[in-house]
């Protein structure tokens, strides 16, 4: 019997965005099982807290689950390469979208691999679609007023609609907005 691939992807997911959604659901067709692992990292400074966070991606995999893929969430708080032994996970999975992802991400790998090397790393490239898709952007236009539908789901622009509810409704205003003049 062979030993069961089991997935760990980690990551801040403040909030998750399709681009996410893209590495798990192909990350869901390679591994038996997958574990969203969303860290806590305070010194991010994360929009939403971490059980939002898990909230918001429970809901976001309810999908995956229906289709019949094996796909959980939790929050972490420890050494990664820790989490992904104490769950008894043989790999890592890490989404690049562009060249510049690359090096950070090779340097996590080989660290971890230092760390545990039954360990592995697996590297998916973001969908063509999503390759630009990063949170802090969404994060951005969300709080500048503007359309995040084409980057995240519904529920979670709805999410953030409401989080800059009285922040980007302030800006937004008709006489606060820029208008141009000829000169």
């Amino acid at each position: 019997m062979s030993t069961p691939r089991i997935g760990v992807y980690p990551g801040t997911f403040d909030p998750i965005t399709m681009g996410h959604m893209d590495i798990i659901a192909r990350a869901t067709r390679i591994l038996d099982r997958l574990v969203v692992a969303v860290a806590e990292n305070p010194s991010k400074e994360p929009l939403f807290g971490v059980a939002d966070r898990v909230a918001m991606i429970d809901a976001e995999l309810s999908g995956l689950r229906a289709a019949g893929h094996d796909v959980t969430v939790c929050a972490f708080d420890n050494l990664l390469i820790h989490f992904t032994q104490d769950i008894g996970a043989n790999i890592i999975v890490r989404g690049l979208r562009a060249v510049s992802d690359f090096e950070y991400e090779f340097q996590m790998a080989s660290m971890n691999s230092r760390l545990d090397p039954d360990i592995e790393t697996l590297f998916l490239t973001a969908s063509e679609r999503q390759q630009f898709i990063a949170a802090g952007l969404v994060k951005e236009i969300a709080r500048l007023g503007g359309d995040v539908t084409g980057f995240v789901s519904a529920p979670v622009a709805a999410r953030l609609a409401a989080r800059y509810a009285g922040k980007a409704g302030a800006k937004r205003g008709a006489k606060s907005r820029p208008r141009l003049r000829k000169v």
